[in-house]
Parts: C-alpha cells; structure tokens; sequence
C-alpha cells in the first residue's frame, strides 16, 4: 500500500494537504480498500464549519457506512463536485481525483506523519513487524 510522504493522517483514516493555510482532504487507499466501492457520499456543505476530529459526512460502499472525520478545524471551501455523479473515484484514486473537501484550516490537531500513519495501518493489520 502506498503512503503519500507529502500529507499529513488521521487515526481515522482521513488524509490533508496544507497549501497557504487550505486543506484539500480525502480519505486513504487503505480506507478505500477497506470500503470497497463507493456508492454514496454524504459531504459537509460550503460554507459550514467542520471540527477537528469530528464527524462531518459519510461514505458509503456496498457493504459498509463509514463515518467520515474532519482532519482539522476550519470551514468548508468546496466539496469535489465530480463526486456526485462518479463516488467510485473515492476507491480508484482516492490521493488524486478522490479527494472530498477543501477547507480553510483554523487548527489541525494530532496529525500524523507517513511513517506514524504506516505504523498504525500495520498494527490496525496486526502486523506487528
């Protein structure tokens, strides 16, 4: 499984990418894997405020609804609107065309590097090499 060095992860499995204090957020490719295809997708609307940590959409595959947790504080700037009409873009490219939202960033709390993040997915594996 690849691990985008340049971006920052939740335990929850969400990525962010600050660029002059916005965050392009979407999930991993090993939330995507785990989901499945995606069929459905509950975003947060422009405009609102989002909470680091908490829930602020959904995303649903075939088999599961999964809980979907802002990475950092700040309000909503843009929602992926080609999302609406292709959600599976979420499982086939979730780093690149998959990403969700957009935010302007006020805080980020408890991000993790690559290397932390990789050690998670590893333990949430039980690999414990």
């Amino acid at each position: 499984m690849s691990i985008p060095r340049h971006l920052r992860y939740t335990w929850d499995h969400e990525w962010l990418v600050v660029d002059e204090g916005n965050a392009t957020v979407g999930i991993t490719a090993f939330a995507a894997k785990a989901l499945g295809d995606v069929v459905n997708l509950r975003l947060p609307e422009v405009g609102t405020w989002v909470e680091a940590g908490e829930s602020c959409g959904e995303i649903e595959s075939l088999t599961a609804v999964s809980g979907l947790y802002a990475p950092a504080s700040g309000r909503v700037l843009e929602v992926n609107a080609a999302l609406a009409d292709d959600p599976g873009v979420v499982t086939a490219a979730p780093y690149t065309v998959g990403w969700l939202f957009r935010l302007r960033v006020e805080n980020i709390a408890g991000a993790l590097s690559a290397d932390a993040y990789a050690a998670h997915c590893a333990h949430t594996q039980g690999d414990r090499r």
